[in-house]
């Protein structure tokens, strides 16, 4: 169940730290803390240093969020949490990769 302070996650690939902020209902230097924290919350870079969520990381920023706002739980117990559970199948769903290639297509006719 969402709460009142996040929102839905839109539809895209890639989200900049001020959308996941606002996403997540928390301030970026919280989410920069975090990523200090927590070693599987780790966005990459673009080419301007800025960092660059995947939908992943902002699934990841709101299940952090939870255990610690709603669960009550301290830093330490969401990295032994973590660490506990077990690892999900990294292959990307098929949905992910139908979204890319409907988004490049997209750019294909724009280019032609």
């Amino acid at each position: 169940m969402q709460s009142l302070s996040e929102k839905a996650i839109p539809d895209k690939l890639f989200f900049k730290i001020g959308e996941v902020s606002e996403i997540a209902g928390v301030e970026p230097y919280i989410l920069r803390y975090w990523e200090s924290e927590f070693p599987f919350l780790k966005p990459t870079k673009n080419k301007a240093g800025q960092r660059v969520y995947t939908r992943k990381n902002v699934d990841l920023v709101l299940q952090v969020k939870n255990l610690l706002y709603q669960e009550k739980y301290t830093i330490a117990g969401v990295k032994k949490r973590f660490a506990e559970s077990p690892k999900k199948d990294t292959a990307v769903p098929l949905q992910t990769i139908e979204r890319v290639k409907k988004r490049l297509k997209e750019i294909l006719r724009m280019l032609k």
